[in-house]
């Protein structure tokens, strides 16, 4: 496509000059083009009239170093269609767009390219580092907001925010001072995860656990007085060097007087205790547990309780420290290969056995992280938990779909002090200030001149910067201005909806509502739309290494956006797995071009209408039964869809729209009119021309949300002076077009032209053969209907005559359906070469059962089945269904071609 900014001629973008569209849908300069102009003419500013209702939403902001992914183009269309359908609905409409400084990921980014030039951050200094930093954020960090671009996203372009411009910056501030004056904020020493590669802490919702084969050492600890000895289990023998303890259950009677003894800590010199705690499971193992309090979270509990020491034995890049006595300098896996070489030849390893567990990564680099003791600043979360518990609980936030109330809920409850200080240099750096001469710890929003205790201008900045989450937490309010009191945050917060993927409700979602309600008092936002992560056809999750991923920016470029947009949406069911397949944008692609070619027939047929010809709608009771029909219909759509859109059924939009779009406006309606529309009855062509404008015009209002490029390319190629259709009013219900009546007999007209069709298919006959069909229909009501309408059935069933009558026998030598209570009957004698139709089956029915017995052999064959992937195993199973439905197809066509002998 180019770039979306380009500079383009005048030509270009006089879009309201009338042309025939051409006949195919070019959707690669329609998209630049449209794009171009919206931005131009500022369609996407937000506006802010009195009196008016508003609809917000921020956007979840990607991280400055990413680029499009699937997730995002999921993501982003559904915001795009909310903001579309409100600004339509003629709501004051803001979608703040933004990116976040992604502190350790950016880091990393530009530690890389200083590694190619053979530097370190350290080589250039903070500062020099930071602006480093900042010249990569100018020249590359703006990649994703222009690929958001290319998705048709109609953000407020002029309010992007970033986490870590100046306005933002001095809102963190003020978070951080306030919270810290309220006891909400300390530094203490606690167990943290730490990442050696990144070097700095990590948040438990920062530490990916995967489920990884790993091995469990067995260790004999021995008794003190030398009278036995205990088996501990651990995952992580080097840990055992930084061992304080060995904890058992206080009702084990299997270690009474333990505590008296004490225990032998092998490969060291030392004695420690052991201690009785109700944390550990007499069940589990030997009901015995090594206590390492500064390299386990739960150890560091038990350390807490019976005030153990703390012995850290690696440092922060995981090397074995001093603390480890002979083990000291090497690399903690090194050391683990070391110690249980040691442990067997001393005798002390009882055993190894094969364990998988969920080993703790970093969300980051994927290094495995190190449960360690560390100085670092803490949220104190309890409070602000609760009250956002609250909010849910009472309904001032609802979250889609509800089965995720349940697990954030349990989060909450289980909620941990939020460690919010990382050991890096990019980010917003933690505003305190410690005097070096009498200790002094100074947390304000300018930045302190001299102590305030004692007045020593020797001060000290705290190195540490905060935890990424901790600005974006406060992005609802933040971007609005906050702390300032600004028109745009009264106008629009709290924000009408979040929509995010599920797996951020803790990173993010959890946080902006404790950092609303206690800054704003109010919520974030009222709804919060959660949706799935997408997978491949087969439900796998996309990964580079399986090659399965799909890229939206190819998707785009081949398919183009509108199909794109309208495959996500159709896939966004609530609470079900997103499969995405790149067939189905193909085939979305196909609906786009449906509509096209309607759209292409309709302007040849409105090019010369007079102004106003639409209000024939407002009569319907003088139009033809079709047209009733179509608005009713119509209708009925324009509430199906409002009411979808409302409730965030985003997939059920989709289906509703193509649906109405492609089967009945396209298939039925516009087939049905061609001759009204070539008439000589000028009553009758005005009818069909009004109404066909109007129905087009409300599909394309519709559409627009979800597919805006080719809605806008139709929408300005329509008569009459036209703007653009973002800027139409979305459609309401008109009652007056409901016709119940009409829909119910078009449906039986519809009905009986596809049952009419489906003999002639099914018979396989000439696609010009003019069949004379009979309607067996005993209802008199219904009998008139279709003898009023035979001429109509005639044409489009290619019948050379329809004959209708209240009861009748169907000839051997006939094909025949039942629609309702009426019997459709097609005699096919003379159209049909019997024999050779039978010998056709026969040579069918041998390639289909020799395909068959092949499946059913690999089906039946246990090695295949215990060995092969399941979804090679799926597939067969589906082909096997697939043969024995052909099979029994075959053989239907068999009995009635037999018949006509």
């Amino acid at each position: 496509m180019g770039c979306l900014l380009s500079n383009m001629d005048n030509n270009a973008l006089e879009t309201n000059k009338k042309y025939d569209l051409p006949k195919g849908y070019q959707f690669d300069e329609v998209e630049q083009r449209w794009y171009t102009r919206w931005l131009e003419e500022k369609t996407f500013a937000a506006k802010m009239e009195e009196g008016v209702p508003s609809f917000s939403i921020v956007i979840p902001p990607p991280n400055v170093t990413g680029v499009l992914h699937i997730g995002h183009a999921l993501n982003n269309t559904l915001q795009d269609i909310l903001v579309r359908y409100h600004r339509m609905k003629g709501h004051n409409t803001l979608w703040v767009p933004g990116t976040d400084h992604a502190g350790i990921a950016t880091q990393n980014v530009v530690e890389r390219q200083l590694a190619t030039e053979s530097k370190t951050r350290h080589d250039l200094g903070r500062e020099g580092f930071i602006e480093r930093v900042w010249k990569w954020r100018e020249e590359k960090g703006g990649t994703i907001i222009n690929q958001l671009k290319r998705m048709g996203a109609s953000c407020d372009w002029d309010r992007e925010r970033f986490t870590m411009d100046e306005g933002l910056s001095m809102a963190v501030r003020e978070v951080f001072v306030r919270l810290y004056k309220e006891g909400l904020i300390y530094k203490g020493d606690y167990i943290v995860n730490w990442c050696p590669r990144c070097h700095t802490a990590l948040a438990d919702d920062e530490v990916e656990h995967d489920p990884t084969d790993g091995k469990l050492y067995h260790i004999r600890y021995p008794f003190a007085d030398g009278s036995g000895h205990v088996v501990v289990a651990t995952t992580r023998p080097e840990t055992m060097l930084g061992d304080t303890a060995v904890a058992v259950h206080p009702e084990d009677e299997r270690y009474q007087g333990l505590d008296k003894i004490g225990i032998s800590l092998p490969l060291t010199d030392r004695t420690i205790p052991v201690v009785f705690d109700h944390h550990v499971q007499r069940e589990f193992g030997t009901g015995a547990l090594k206590v390492t309090p500064a390299h386990d979270r739960d150890d560091y509990e038990i350390g807490l309780r019976h005030d153990l020491e703390r012995l850290k034995v690696m440092d922060d890049k995981g090397i074995m420290n001093d603390a480890a006595g002979a083990y000291a300098g090497l690399d903690r896996f090194e050391c683990r290969k070391k110690i249980v070489a040691d442990l067997k030849e001393q005798g002390f390893l009882e055993r190894i056995e094969e364990y998988q567990h969920a080993v703790g990564k970093c969300y980051r680099c994927s290094t495995v992280v190190e449960p360690t003791t560390s100085k670092q600043w803490f949220v104190s979360v309890r409070p602000l938990a609760d009250r956002a518990v609250a909010a849910v609980q009472d309904g001032k936030i609802n979250i889609y779909p509800n089965t995720w109330y349940k697990t954030f809920y349990s989060w909450m409850d289980n909620i941990r002090d939020w460690c919010i200080s990382r050991q890096i240099w990019w980010g917003h750096r933690i505003p305190a200030w410690t005097c070096t001469e009498c200790g002094e710890v100074m947390v304000e929003i300018d930045d302190p001149s001299t102590c305030s205790k004692c007045g020593s201008a020797d001060l000290r900045q705290e190195t540490d910067v905060l935890d990424t989450w901790f600005s974006s937490a406060l992005w609802p309010f933040s971007t609005l201005g906050w702390p300032e009191q600004t028109k745009e945050l009264a106008t629009f917060y709290p924000t009408s909806v979040l929509i995010t993927s599920f797996d951020i409700l803790f990173f993010w979602v959890a946080r902006m509502m404790m950092m609303g309600l206690h800054f704003m008092d109010e919520v974030p936002f009222r709804d919060v739309y959660l949706h799935a992560l997408v997978r491949d056809k087969h439900g796998k999750k996309m990964s580079k290494s399986t090659g399965n991923v799909i890229d939206p920016l190819v998707m785009i470029e081949q398919y183009g956006t509108d199909a794109f947009r309208f495959t996500l949406t159709a896939f966004a069911a609530q609470g079900r797995e997103i499969r995405m397949d790149e067939e189905r944008v193909e085939g979305y692609r196909r609906f786009i071009n449906k509509l096209w070619n309607a759209a292409r027939f309709a302007q040849m047929h409105l090019k010369e209408v007079e102004p106003g010809i639409t209000e024939v709608v407002r009569r319907p009771d003088e139009l033809d039964l079709v047209h009733q029909w179509i608005l009713s219909r119509t209708n009925q759509t324009v509430i199906e869809v409002r009411r979808a859109l409302d409730e965030y059924r985003f997939n059920d939009v989709a289906s509703l729209i193509y649906q109405f779009i492609w089967h009945e406006f396209c298939d039925w309606y516009v087939e049905w009119i061609k001759g009204d529309l070539y008439s000589q009855d000028a009553d009758r062509t005005r009818h069909a021309r009004g109404v066909l404008l109007h129905v087009l015009e409300t599909v394309l209002k519709l559409l627009h949300p979800v597919a805006p490029f080719v809605t806008e390319e139709i929408w300005s190629q329509l008569p009459g002076d036209r703007g653009t259709v973002m800027t139409e009013s979305f459609p309401e219900p008109d009652a007056g077009l409901d016709n119940e009546s009409a829909q119910r007999d078009m449906e039986l007209l519809m009905d009986v032209i596809s049952g009419l069709r489906t003999v002639r298919t099914e018979a396989e006959l000439h696609p010009t053969a003019k069949i004379e069909a009979t309607i067996i229909c005993p209802d008199p009501a219904k009998r008139t209907l279709l003898e009023n309408f035979a001429p109509a059935i005639q044409t489009m069933v290619r019948a050379q005559s329809i004959t209708l009558v209240e009861s009748g026998t169907v000839p051997d030598d006939a094909g025949h359906t039942m629609i309702q209570d009426i019997e459709l009957v097609v005699p096919l004698s003379g159209f049909i070469d019997v024999e050779a139709e039978l010998e056709k089956l026969s040579r069918e029915k041998t390639k289909l059962e020799k395909e068959l017995h092949r499946v059913q052999g690999k089906l039946g064959n246990e090695k295949f089945l215990n060995n092969a992937p399941a979804d090679v195993v799926a597939k067969e199973k589906e082909k096997l269904a697939e043969f024995e439905a052909h099979l029994a197809k075959n053989q239907e066509s068999v009995t009635r071609l037999q018949k006509l002998r």
